[in-house]
Formats: structure tokens, sequence, C-alpha cells
């Protein structure tokens, strides 16, 4: 069963998954509590590129904007590059998790470093092949942390943005 303190969100694209966390701040959300996982970029003909100033990750890109924007908003920005999704971007408690996963070697039982580290935070194997599904065909992964009021005000006010999915 998945952490009662823990909701999912699956978003088409990037600006409806940027809506969301900037409706959630809005909202009173502590954006502390706020992951975001989507793949950083995809072979395009220009280039990509993810480079550190100072404490800051920068972006450049079709989605360098974004990323930007978001690393700017949500704690522990990195990228990833993971087999089955390759460059993966991704903010907020769960970069710890997946660090936790790939440092104590948990990748086992069929489980990609990613699905270790949604099992970690307590999704059900069944639904980290829902969210892993998600991010190969381009989607962005919300995860709210918290108590079950912030999941309950995070139901509530993402209930008028476009999700493919609740959780």
């Amino acid at each position: 069963m998945s952490d009662p303190d823990t909701a999912f969100f699956v978003f088409d694209n990037h600006d409806v998954a940027e809506d969301a966390i900037r409706t959630l701040g809005q909202a009173g959300l502590d954006m502390k509590q706020l992951s975001l996982v989507g793949r950083g970029c995809h072979s395009e003909e220009q280039p990509v590129g993810f480079y550190t100033v100072g404490d800051r990750i920068k972006a450049w890109g079709s989605t360098g904007a974004f990323w930007g924007g978001i690393w700017g908003l949500l704690l522990a920005p990195a990228v990833f590059v993971l087999p089955g999704l390759g460059v993966v971007g991704m903010a907020g408690p769960i970069v710890a998790a997946l660090v936790g996963a790939l440092e104590g070697a948990v990748v086992v039982g069929g489980l990609t470093a990613l699905g270790a580290a949604l099992t970690r935070i307590g999704v059900p194997k069944d639904q980290v092949i829902k969210y892993e599904t998600a991010l190969k065909v381009d989607k962005y992964l919300l995860v709210v942390h918290g108590s079950a009021e912030d999941q309950q005000t995070a139901r509530r006010v993402l209930a008028a943005v476009k999700t493919t999915a609740l959780a």
C-alpha cells in the first residue's frame, strides 16, 4: 500500500505540471513537500545542457526554461541518466529516495532505479510500473509528501488542473 502521506499526480506536459506546482504554492502548501520527475530532454535538433551556477542547476534546450523555473521552486534539483528513461530531471524529496536506492544497492527484484526510489516512499509495485510507463511517454509525475491534510488540500486544489491520473 502506498504511504498515506504521499499523493501522486500525472500530468501530460510540463506546462500543466508547472501550473500545478505554482497553484499548490499559492494555496499555501509547503514547496519542500513537492517532488517532480520528468524526462529532462529528448533527441532533438537543438543542443541541450545542464550545468551549475553557484548552488543552482541551470538548463538550456527545449525544456530549459521549464526545468530552470522548477529548480528555482523546489528543493534538491538533480539530473540523472536512467536506463530505460534516459535523462531525467527531478527535484524534491524523491531525489533523496533515488540516491538512497542507488547507494543502498536496493535496485533488485526487477525494479529500475526510479522504481526502487518510488518503492522506498511506499508506492506498490503495480503503481511503480504505471508511473514509470507515464514517464516513458513524456508525462510528468508530481509527488505531494506530507500530512493527510496536505494530501486533501492537494487533491482539492488540483481537481481543477488537468491530470492524467490521481492516486
